[in-house]
């Protein structure tokens, strides 16, 4: 089937903006790739019999690494998706990218760390559930480090402004469980083959720290309930114990719903409830939070808000945190 040219160039532009800015300064190999993409007949051609909500770089890039059993370079991008066309969509319409970053946790801590402890925490968008154990990882923060509770456990490093209010240990969990379209199992060699397959090229200490913390939770597995974040938050909610602060938090998740009317719904239901409500998200998530913001230290930033108030600007990965809350 014919390709219009509207939807080819609006796939094009696609990889190109991914190329410009998402993986430009953060993956040399993955911008390589992308624009390669941008500019082949047969690549688009591919990625046009997929729905448009399948079509996302960083699910194509991965797909064909798996599939392909390892990193490609540009030259090898036509002739292994020909080979593998039929394994790479089977890829493509049954995984999800669900980058479970858990270094993540170093921007997390120091909003857990105003709140009363023990805490009961629900992730929402959970994957594997990595980032449901901020308890379980050391943290080097620059000018204070918490040292991790095992010596096999990852310390994630992350540069903190001098406003950041740094926690001195790791926050008290007593009730965690998480909830997932697609929920990832950490015992699963398949499941984790494709976490770490998300691991951008060049990121190599992302791998390691990801390895380490599957092995942590590998140990005592948290909880993942399948379920919609707009249908089925409330019953999982419900389970959490009601004498301790309940926190629901997420990251990088809201942008794949893509109404917007849909994402203010959730964040009026979230404000409505009694629960505390972090998010990590980008600033175009929750514009009229943002609006409330300064400008974001330079490109790529996550807006982390609670309950609404915009706290800090993070780096998607957990490697940064520029707090500005009083």
């Amino acid at each position: 089937m014919r390709v219009s040219d509207d939807e080819w160039n609006a796939i094009a532009r696609r990889y190109r903006r991914f190329a410009a800015s998402e993986a430009h300064d953060v993956s040399p190999l993955y911008e390589q790739l992308a624009l390669k993409i941008a500019e082949s007949t047969a690549l688009l051609a591919f990625l046009q019999t997929l729905p448009d909500e399948r079509r996302q770089p960083n699910l194509f890039l991965a797909a064909i690494r798996d599939a392909a059993g390892g990193i490609l370079t540009p030259d090898d991008l036509e002739p292994s998706v020909r080979r593998f066309a039929t394994r790479i969509r089977d890829i493509m319409v049954t995984r999800t990218t669900q980058t479970n970053e858990p270094a993540r946790c170093a921007v997390l801590l120091p909003a857990l760390a105003r709140l009363q402890q023990p805490l009961a925490l629900l992730e929402i968008g959970a994957s594997a559930g990595l980032c449901l154990l901020p308890d379980r990882y050391g943290y080097d923060y620059g000018r204070h480090r918490i040292a991790p509770p095992s010596d096999s456990a990852p310390v994630f490093n992350c540069v903190a402004n001098a406003a950041t209010p740094l926690p001195h240990r790791q926050p008290d969990i007593a009730w965690r469980c998480g909830l997932d379209l697609n929920p990832l199992d950490v015992k699963s060699p398949t499941d984790m083959a494709w976490l770490e397959t998300l691991v951008w090229p060049g990121q190599e200490q992302r791998a390691v720290n990801l390895h380490a913390a599957i092995e942590v939770a590998r140990t005592d597995p948290p909880t993942i309930r399948q379920g919609n974040l707009l249908t089925d938050l409330a019953r999982v909610l419900a389970d959490a114990p009601e004498n301790i602060p309940r926190v629901v938090f997420h990251t990088a998740v809201l942008a794949y719903i893509p109404s917007q009317a849909d994402r203010d719904a959730f964040a009026q239901a979230m404000l409505a409830s009694d629960a505390i409500w972090i998010s990590n998200e980008a600033p175009s998530v929750f514009p009229q939070f943002a609006k409330d913001a300064p400008p974001p230290p330079g490109v790529r930033h996550f807006l982390l808000a609670m309950n609404g108030k915009p706290l800090a600007w993070t780096d998607p990965h957990g490697r940064s945190i520029d707090w500005f809350a009083a």
